[in-house]
């Protein structure tokens, strides 16, 4: 009698096509739902080794994983450009910070301390203590791929935890680079675990993650939309979230700014890796007693901003991720337009990505375009009369990640900016400025909760109360 033989299916994949030429960029697993669990299953098998890991010795591992991805610097620029079409300048830039964020959580490792607390009893030690909370799941966006996927891993990491990443379906490739990085650099293994999905599955695999049991909590920088359904989901197991959202930066120019530099900073903001970035200047609002020169300077420089494919590298603005992000973007200028806004500079989108970089003036609080993320090579032109309308435009908006203020005086710009209701405010500085050690997030529908520094071993811990009594214990029964 023969015996029929069973066939292993084989794994599935799915494609990441270059926003740009159409052509295949990555095939990458297509996880299924029992992938996702066991990735979560290996992180939570390895928590416990990697947590009773010593401070000095964790750094050690995770200064180990900023070399390896320094020496991957040829494959994650290639990933990057193939992916998202990715200017090879931002490409490296993403590189660069995300090692820095690496190195300053390595640093860490020895700030996750405690305190003693005066407690009322005789004899009883009172301490608060921060202990690692076991498996944290990062989600990580495309937009500034190593930044925000090295971002969802090294402080969880440093904290003595154990990380899954789910990378995005728009650069897988980018994303596995980081975790090989990691796993290269000798971390027990299980410690980093990679879930890459098909984008048709993302909502079955997503929810199967935060609903994992080994999962503990959960990082997530993108939408609002999907932040909300995230936020949601986690509730239901009373698990947090810590969430990076949307924006729509303000950027105040008031009538004693330096023009110059208030332009420089607002063309830098907006313009940066096509306005593709969660503090991009998505509205500039200016003081009336200058708006008519602001705009004339403003428009000269960014007609010098031209775009072209990014992988020839001879332009400042490159592509956009892809076509639907044109179609938006557009539906936004054609609304502000028919409402009698101006078009100071703008042009056609060719190779269905390489969308112009886009300036509307006379931008008004009824046009989408005030209130819409763009997320693309737009800005508005908002104009008040006086600084207490430009702090009230600024605030007339759901959103709260990043904002800016030029005056030149800056005990002015510290009042103006304490007014302004963001995470983040800079003043006579661009909205788009990160650096590892600060406290990094927003309020409102951009999120709460803190990535970077000290504030991100808030984030990443669980903080304990625990006693020691010295003396006799004296009872009322």
């Amino acid at each position: 009698m023969s015996v029929a033989q069973i066939e292993t299916p084989a794994p599935r994949s799915f494609a990441r096509r270059n926003p740009v030429t159409g052509d295949v960029a990555t095939l990458a697993p297509a996880a299924t739902v029992a992938d996702a669990q066991a990735a979560c299953d290996a992180a939570q098998a390895a928590f416990p080794a990697w947590a009773a890991i010593g401070p000095n010795a964790r750094r050690a591992l995770l200064l180990n994983a900023a070399t390896e991805l320094e020496a991957r610097a040829p494959d994650f620029i290639a990933a990057m450009m193939g992916e998202i079409g990715a200017t090879e300048g931002w490409a490296g830039f993403n590189l660069m910070l995300a090692v820095g964020i690496v190195r300053e959580a390595a640093a860490m490792t020895t700030q996750i301390g405690g305190e003693v607390i005066p407690s009322d009893k005789p004899g009883c030690i009172a301490m608060a203590v921060r202990e690692p909370v076991g498996v944290l799941l990062g989600i990580a966006p495309w937009n500034a791929p190593i930044i925000l996927g090295v971002r969802a891993i090294a402080m969880p990491l440093a904290c003595g935890n154990t990380v899954v990443l789910k990378a995005s379906e728009q650069c897988p490739r980018t994303h596995a680079l980081i975790v090989e990085a990691f796993q290269a650099a000798g971390l027990p293994d299980g410690a980093v675990q990679i879930v890459t999905n098909a984008p048709e599955d993302a909502a079955e695999i997503v929810g199967a993650l935060i609903d994992h049991p080994a999962v503990r909590r959960i990082n997530f920088t993108g939408s609002t939309a999907v932040g909300k359904i995230i936020a949601t989901r986690a509730a239901g197991h009373l698990k947090p979230c810590l969430l990076e959202l949307g924006g729509k930066a303000p950027l105040i120019v008031l009538e004693d700014a330096d023009l110059d530099e208030a332009v420089k900073a607002a063309a830098f903001g907006a313009f940066m890796n096509q306005g593709q970035i969660c503090m991009s200047t998505e509205r500039i609002i200016v003081v009336e007693a200058v708006a008519e020169e602001f705009a004339k300077r403003f428009k000269a420089k960014v007609e010098t901003l031209a775009v072209g494919d990014p992988r020839e590298g001879k332009t400042p603005l490159g592509a956009v991720v892809d076509a639907k992000t044109v179609a938006h973007c557009r539906s936004l200028v054609d609304d502000a337009l028919a409402q009698g806004a101006t078009l100071l500079v703008g042009g056609e989108t060719t190779h269905n990505v390489l969308m112009p970089a886009h300036v509307v003036d006379g931008v008004t609080q009824g046009m989408k375009l005030f209130r819409d993320e763009s997320f693309g090579p737009v800005v508005g032109v908002i104009r008040a009369r006086d600084e207490a309308q430009a702090i009230e435009l600024a605030n007339d908006t759901e959103y709260g990640l990043s904002a800016a203020v030029f005056t030149r005086d800056t005990a002015r710009g510290l009042k103006v900016a304490r007014q302004i209701k963001s995470g983040i405010c800079h003043v006579n500085g661009p909205t788009v400025h990160d650096e590892a050690q600060m406290p990094f997030g927003g309020v409102g529908a951009s999120g709460y909760g803190r990535f970077g520094g000290k504030a991100g071993i808030d984030s990443f811990t669980e903080l304990r109360w625990i006693t020691m009594e010295t003396q006799p214990g004296h009872y009322p029964i």
